[in-house]
């Protein structure tokens, strides 16, 4: 019967302001040096104004029409924000990160990420100023 193992790791992610952060590359050579063949990788941001999501990898212009879609959902300077001590990008942040995801679970198959074709794992940073982002990494297998 084989054994359960789990690993921990965090990712720290450098951003240089609004957009997608590729990292999916961090992610597999992690899960190489991990060694499981098969289970569950789970990704969490620890950070209320940024978000994680899988999307299109292969034509740039889709991470530019979803930045440009998000500051036009969520605009700056709305007067209906209350919350603006941290600038005019903190609410507008919050809420775009509200709408999308904090979290992310992937299987893997015979020590790869199961993701399509044309799939990459980006941290969807919503401030407008550089950052260093933590996400932490989870994996579950055998």
């Amino acid at each position: 019967m084989p054994t359960v193992q789990q690993y921990f790791t965090q990712f720290e992610i450098a951003t240089r302001g609004k957009g997608l952060h590729d990292f999916t590359g961090e992610v597999a050579r992690w899960l190489r040096d991990c060694g499981l063949r098969d289970g569950l990788l789970t990704l969490f941001v620890r950070h209320t104004s940024a978000s994680l999501v899988v999307q299109e990898n292969a034509d740039p212009d889709v991470r530019g029409d979803l930045e440009r879609y998000f500051s036009r959902l969520v605009p700056e300077h709305d007067p209906i924000y209350r919350h603006t001590q941290e600038g005019p990008d903190d609410m507008p942040a919050h809420v775009r990160a509200a709408l999308t995801l904090t979290q992310l679970a992937i299987p893997v198959r015979d020590g790869r990420m199961v993701l399509g074709t044309w799939q990459g794992i980006y941290l969807f940073e919503h401030r407008g100023s550089s950052h260093v982002r933590q996400v932490v990494g989870h994996l579950l297998g055998e």
